[in-house]
């Protein structure tokens, strides 16, 4: 889910000295673009978001030797449980993004540790970045190859190729919008999206009756959708029958519709119908044109990867590190037959077990869906993973476990996790999200 737009102010552009940019490599997690951005010579990791306009920053430490320039208290409204979060705001600051820099740039800093991408990510996030990127350059964002290109405007020649496709786009402060079409229960609406590089869902759709935009009565559930800058959002997940964009279909296409209490219909674009995210826009390689309101786009090799949901109902979030003993086998000592004395040329190798001590990554269940069977078993949320189908939890990264957890209806799973102090084991099977099971195990 995309964080919220704030107030606009006047600020510098980026200049690249060439025609295009050196390609740009990014981290892909969880549907979600993660970029290298230099602020005041200092590299920090950034989740490239579309629904923003200015870049913040949050989720500092004391390792990040910053020099903010020229700053004063701020306060963002529509962030946290109150309305609004104080901030500060910082001007004149330089940034890089590859071999664009930006001067005289503007940005803001949050401290509120509960507004972080890093525990849901499992990977240092420090903060989010849109239109400035979008805002002097036509965007290339290769997802086959995980590289974006910055390119000069005057010197961009739109693709002829008959595989590429282009849309109009509507820029309504500095945010994208584009049109679509989609086919729930059998009839076929257009809808007006935000394209959210922010969200690493496949589609968000705001209920409408009238519209003919509802959860399908056989095929939903209930659900945390997301953490919100208020906290977690739930609503309903469901399947669309298609999603047409352009020439392009896409079939049985996930998505939510969040609950009322946590969309604020005052302050969205009038018309929009919802937005589309990442797990529909890593199927398609892209080059977003702000300037000339166009978007073009070809499918590339995750068009036809099936949409899935986390059969597990279990949501983990990086807890921070802990010392962990790990057993190492060294060999002591060595048996060997003399040549000249035995055809028997082997050699015994003796071993024996030392321990070191490593820091890990700690995991925790931190929403786990009730009508799962993974809570029929009784795993229960704060609970802390130690290990999954008995290898220790702390050999893979959250994108790793995740996988697990998405895995094929019917697949068992068993995890050992520490609740309270105590270790215990549980034992369930993947189920179908859409069919209310009785508990297995």
């Amino acid at each position: 889910m995309s964080l919220s737009s704030f107030l606009l102010t006047a600020q510098g552009s980026f200049y690249l000295k060439n025609n295009v940019s050196k390609k740009i490599k990014f981290e892909f997690t969880n549907n979600l673009i993660i970029i290298p951005l230099e602020i005041n010579d200092v590299t920090l990791s950034f989740i490239l978001d579309t629904g923003v306009n200015k870049p913040i920053l949050f989720n500092l430490s004391e390792s990040d030797s910053i020099d903010l320039k020229n700053t004063k208290t701020f306060y963002l409204h529509g962030l946290g449980a109150e309305g609004k979060i104080k901030a500060l705001r910082s001007s004149h600051n330089k940034m890089k993004f590859g071999d664009a820099v930006g001067l005289n740039q503007d940005l803001y800093v949050i401290f509120d540790e509960s507004i972080s991408f890093t525990p849901r990510l499992g990977v240092i996030i420090h903060g989010i970045i849109g239109y400035d990127i979008f805002k002097d350059f036509v965007v290339e964002i290769n997802y086959s190859s995980k590289y974006i290109r910055l390119l000069k405007r005057d010197g961009f020649k739109p693709p002829t190729s008959k595989k590429w496709q282009t849309i109009p786009l509507i820029i309504h402060k500095n945010k994208p919008y584009l049109d679509a079409k989609v086919s729930v229960s059998g009839s076929q609406e257009l809808v007006k999206l935000l394209i959210d590089l922010g969200s690493s869902d496949a589609l968000w759709l705001f209920d409408n009756k009238e519209k003919g935009l509802t959860p399908n009565l056989d095929l939903n559930f209930h659900d945390y959708l997301g953490k919100g800058l208020s906290g977690p959002v739930y609503g309903k997940r469901s399947k669309v029958e298609d999603f047409i964009l352009s020439d392009f279909s896409l079939k049985s296409v996930n998505v939510a519709f969040p609950d009322s209490l946590s969309i604020d219909m005052t302050k969205i674009y009038k018309g929009r119908n919802g937005s589309v995210g990442g797990d529909v826009l890593k199927r398609f390689n892209l080059f977003f044109d702000y300037t000339n309101k166009k978007l073009y786009l070809k499918k590339n090799s995750f068009f036809k990867a099936p949409f899935k949901y986390n059969n597990s109902g279990i949501v983990l979030e990086y807890n921070g590190n802990a010392f962990v003993k790990e057993e190492i086998r060294m060999p002591s000592q060595f048996h060997g037959n003399s040549v000249n004395n035995s055809v028997d040329n082997s050699v015994h190798v003796e071993y024996r077990i030392n321990h070191r001590i490593l820091l890990k990554p700690v995991y925790k269940i931190v929403e786990l869906r009730e009508s799962s069977n993974a809570y029929g078993s009784g795993l229960r949320k704060e609970d802390i993973l130690i290990n999954i189908n008995g290898k220790p939890v702390y050999d893979y990264d959250l994108t790793e476990i995740n996988k697990i957890l998405y895995g094929k209806t019917g697949k068992t799973i068993r995890l050992k996790i520490e609740r309270k102090g105590v270790n215990m084991v549980f034992k369930f099977k993947l189920d179908d999200a859409f069919k209310k099971n009785e508990p297995s195990n």
